[in-house]
């Protein structure tokens, strides 16, 4: 009799110990702390903190310092212009009150060569215009912003075995096998904080890691979408985000209206 009181306690101990620690997980917890320079150990002003499970953004006062809501098990995301960024797995022990100092380490870039080609300008207009090179690519400049948005066109294919390995074709499978990366997407694209902080942002370090590519894949996945290798190079982040969701919503109603076609044949 002893025995059975002994080991209903144990079990009833164990679950409520099992339900406390599941309610842990769950909650959210103000995170606070400070982003540095490694080198010189100065606060990092405008720091950017970003939380990938949750899609939350946050941006550290003048000194560096940061106050950002975070559970157990999420990823945070920290970058700043010229420093390496990294990602930091939150745990139980950094959510137990005691303050966080992050230091992030100063980013080498290696300058590439440049090579400034002429066109050969001979001063007579009628012969001039017709040495100019002629852009390809539609862009739209809106008033109020820097940066000229570009308009992409679908690649043509010249034989079906191109077409398997088109990445367009493996980003359209990959949102409708994940629906929830397509979702992460599109909040960095239409809440106003987040698109802030994508306006300022080169790196594309976010988008690949949605994504689940690597700076060439990625590259890859855009020229598929017949965007300019210029608009590549020179294109924010948020930019790119969206000419990255219009290639799938054009190459999505692509698929749709073939389907509708076969089925009228049939």
């Amino acid at each position: 009799m002893v025995k059975k009181i002994f080991i209903c306690f144990f079990f009833l101990v164990s679950c409520h110990a099992f339900a406390q620690e599941t309610s842990e997980k769950k909650k959210t917890v103000s995170l606070k702390g400070q982003i540095i320079n490694f080198k010189t150990k100065a606060g990092l002003k405008g720091a950017h903190l970003f939380n990938l499970n949750t899609v939350k953004g946050a941006v550290a006062s003048k000194k560096g310092f940061f106050n950002f809501p975070a559970k157990v098990n999420d990823t945070l995301y920290i970058s700043y212009l010229g420093f390496q960024s990294i990602k930091l797995k939150v745990t139980n022990d950094l959510l137990k009150g005691n303050e966080l100092v992050i230091a992030l380490h100063e980013k080498r870039v290696e300058m590439k060569e440049v090579v400034v080609n002429s066109h050969k300008l001979v001063g007579v207009l009628e012969i001039d215009t017709k040495n100019i090179p002629v852009d390809k690519f539609a862009r739209i400049h809106i008033d109020g912003l820097a940066q000229t948005y570009e308009v992409g066109a679908p690649t043509p294919y010249k034989s079906a075995i191109t077409s398997l390995f088109n990445p367009v074709d493996l980003v359209y499978n990959m949102f409708g096998k994940n629906p929830k990366r397509l979702k992460k997407l599109k909040k960095l694209r239409d809440e106003d904080d987040l698109r802030t902080m994508m306006e300022g942002k080169f790196n594309r370090e976010l988008m690949m890691e949605y994504l689940n590519m690597n700076a060439q894949e990625l590259n890859e996945l855009l020229n598929e979408c017949n965007y300019s290798d210029y608009f590549i190079r020179s294109a924010s982040d948020l930019q790119l985000t969206e000419a990255i969701l219009l290639c799938y919503e054009n190459h999505k109603a692509i698929k749709k209206g073939s389907t509708i076609k076969e089925r009228k044949k049939e």
